[in-house]
């Protein structure tokens, strides 16, 4: 029964085994068909990648294929310009759907069976772009074989790389190649905010960059070439040769731009000068006398900007309190400046005076150095300014007491200043004016002739320098500036809006009877009535900062108040003889004020004729005018009323002023061949109208006759 049992049983277990048999055999064949498509699939692509880098190799694009090391490798001109991030999200999106793509296809390749439309598909479909590639295939080989020999080399050695990869699955990269793919991004990135702080948040274009790198490359390679050759010329530097070192420095100024030329010639003379060890006086004459030279010969710009740079230097200098001669050599270049006629006293005055505010042992021994360069050629420039200062500096002196412990500067400070007031050189010990004239001979021959018609002393003040950056370089023809309004225009501005607030309504009627109609004459008539003394109004005008035509305004409103007054009011002499003192140029304003009242001598009231008379005479007598005043006066053509007016004047002028300051007057025009019409006419004026009929005919005579020798030569002059 087993055994029929178990025959019965044994064909049923040969079926099942057939049937799984049967199962596998389409199964195995299925994954051997999905596994030769995959090789087909790599082959294919390892053959596209080969067509693509022989392609890029003859496009010089060999830079953008993948690393073996598997991250990305970006074209340069997109790394620099910032479109690398753009690449890499197109690179990773194209990656993983390329990964889904290939793994739903793997998925289903699994179960297709072979014989199956998509497989077939799939086949036919590899088939074609096999055929579609051999045929790009052989277009290309035709094409290369066209190719010269130089080329055929080029595709040998990209085809033993190409090998190289596909059989390592490395690439060859070089240093460079490995510096340029550490994350590119993050360098352009890193470049870009780099580019952004330095332009204040606004971006720079990558080429724009490189440009201008390179220009400043160039460009400071430019200016230290030219430094080279400024610091060469100045080495050379000495009294025989400074015409011949001047004329190539302007040829260097003719060859590059002023701005260049101004800051390194600033720079090699500084440094030469400025040391911290004492300089050789004549060296630093020479150095200064230089400069001068080109500031009459190339422009004012020069020595402008020379002057601005060595009074920062020594403001920075002095505050600092820092030990060696570096303050002093500044303080010996700003008073070389004045003693060549770069800058004009209001500068020198304005340091001293900030020098005796602060009265220390360093202040008293910058006072002394530049009273001992420059001290009597500010007593000729500018004497009552200088006995203001003495005055100042006595009462300070006096003030301080027991501060310092050696009271000998002191003392030998007061000393020099005496000597200054009296004109006594000879107590000076020490001073040689040799050397100064003797260069300043040499700077009259080198400039003869240039900057002909303009003023070349910059009139500039001390604070005006240094706050430069705020206010503008207002002395530099043409100077740009861009900034806040000017710090220095406040004092022009504010009087002409709070007039009635700060001035008596019955000063502002009395300006318009008085016919006061601009702004401009208004504010210097209400600042000339309201002041205490003629020294209080002078610097009350002078604070105004009125410039070029508004200053002739008070010249204009100080005549039409002298001729105005009842009787002679003497404060508006002085006040006129102050601003001769100050500056020539109120001299030439007086003098065609007083030509145009003495044209009109005939139609003047009473009163105004005396006031001008005295006038006239007051600043005839104070030296503050000429006697050249009266070359207009036709001496052959007088009438009445100008022998009236000329009799008093001179009558004042001959009995009322010093017996040497008499000569001196009239010795002035004795040596002017120009004004021999005048001499002339004014000895037949004092001989026939003057004399005759005199009261006081003696002392008259005297001065008269002394008046004759002085015009006709100083040597026949006896006093």
């Amino acid at each position: 029964m087993k055994i029929n049992d178990t025959a019965e049983l044994q064909p049923e277990v040969d079926v099942t085994l057939c049937y799984s048999n049967a199962t596998k055999a389409p199964a195995a064949a299925a994954a051997a068909a999905a596994a030769a498509r995959k090789r087909a699939l790599l082959a294919a692509n390892e053959e596209e990648d080969r067509e693509i880098r022989k392609l890029e190799r003859r496009l010089g694009l060999n830079k953008r294929r993948k690393k073996g090391d598997g991250s990305s490798s970006v074209p340069v001109s997109f790394a620099r310009d910032g479109l690398d991030y753009v690449l890499e999200a197109l690179g990773s999106g194209e990656s993983s759907g390329l990964c889904e793509s290939g793994s739903e296809a793997e998925e289903g390749a699994g179960p297709t069976p072979p014989g199956s439309e998509l497989d077939t598909d799939a086949e036919d479909g590899w088939e074609e772009q096999d055929l579609e590639r051999s045929s790009g295939q052989a277009a290309e080989d035709a094409w290369s074989e066209e190719r010269d020999q130089d080329d055929a080399e080029e595709e040998a050695r990209g085809a033993l790389g190409t090998a190289k990869e596909e059989g390592g699955r490395k690439r060859v990269r070089f240093a460079e190649d490995e510096e340029r793919s550490e994350t590119p991004s993050e360098a352009v990135r890193t470049g870009d905010q780099q580019s952004l702080g330095e332009n204040g948040g606004k971006y720079v274009p990558p080429h724009v960059r490189r440009v201008e790198e390179t220009e400043d490359a160039q460009k400071k390679e430019e200016l230290e070439r030219l430094k080279k050759q400024v610091k060469g010329l100045i080495n050379r530097l000495s009294e025989p040769n400074l015409a011949s070192i001047s004329s190539q420095l302007e040829e260097l100024y003719m060859g590059h731009s002023r701005k260049d030329m101004n800051a390194t010639l600033t720079t090699v003379v500084l440094s030469a000068c400025a040391p911290d060890t004492v300089m050789p006086a004549r060296l630093l004459m020479e150095h200064v006398l230089l400069v001068s030279v080109l500031h009459r010969t190339v422009g004012l710009e020069v020595g402008a900007h020379f002057l601005e740079a060595v009074v920062r230097r020594f403001d920075d200098a002095y505050k600092s309190r820092r030990d060696g001669k570096e303050c002093d050599n500044l303080f010996a270049v700003i008073a070389h400046l004045y003693n060549f006629h770069v800058v004009q006293s209001l500068l020198i005055f304005d340091v001293l005076r900030k020098l005796v505010e602060s009265f220390t042992e360093k202040d008293i021994e910058l006072i002394l150095l530049m009273l001992k360069t420059v001290g009597f050629s500010l007593r000729k420039d500018d004497a009552l300014s200088l006995k203001e200062l003495i005055t100042e500096t006595q009462a300070k002196a006096s003030g301080a007491g027991g501060r310092f412990r050696d009271q000998t500067r002191v003392r030998f400070m007061l000393e020099t200043l005496l000597a200054l007031k009296n004109n006594d050189v000879r107590k000076i010990p020490g001073y040689d004016p040799e050397p100064v004239e003797r260069l300043r001979k040499l700077q009259r021959g080198l400039v003869r002739g240039a900057g002909a018609g303009t003023d070349p002393e910059l009139r500039v003040s001390w604070d005006s320098v240094l706050n430069a950056e705020r206010t503008g370089r207002w002395w530099i023809v043409g100077s740009a500036w861009s900034g806040a309004p000017m710090v220095d225009s406040g004092p022009q501005k504010a009087p002409q809006k709070p007039l009635a607030g700060t001035v008596s309504s019955k000063i502002l009627e009395l300006a318009r009877k008085q016919r006061m109609n601009t702004d401009v004459r208004r504010n210097i008539f209400c600042t000339v009535m309201t002041s205490e003394d003629f020294l209080d109004a002078f610097e009350k005008l002078l604070k105004l900062g009125l410039k070029d035509q508004q200053e002739r305004e008070i010249v204009h409103v100080l005549m039409d108040c002298c001729l105005q007054e009842k009787t002679y009011n003497p404060f508006y002499a002085f006040l006129a003889g102050k601003f001769c003192a100050y500056e020539r140029r109120f001299q030439m304003t007086f003098q065609f004020s007083i030509w145009d009242k003495f044209r009109d001598l005939e139609n003047l009231p009473a009163t105004s004729f005396a006031n001008l008379v005295h006038l006239v005479a007051h600043l005839l007598k104070t030296k503050s005018l000429p006697l050249s005043l009266l070359k207009v006066v036709e001496f052959s053509e007088l009438d009445k009323p100008r022998v009236h007016f000329l009799r008093k004047v001179l009558h004042i002028l001959l009995m009322e002023t010093e017996v040497e300051d008499l000569g001196l007057i009239f010795a002035r025009v004795s040596d002017k061949p120009a004004l021999g019409l005048l001499r002339e006419g004014l000895k037949l004026f004092i001989s026939h109208f003057l004399l005759r009929g005199a009261p006081e005919a003696g002392a008259l005579r005297e001065r008269a006759e002394l008046c004759t020798q002085a015009l006709q030569g100083r040597g026949s002059l006896r006093m």
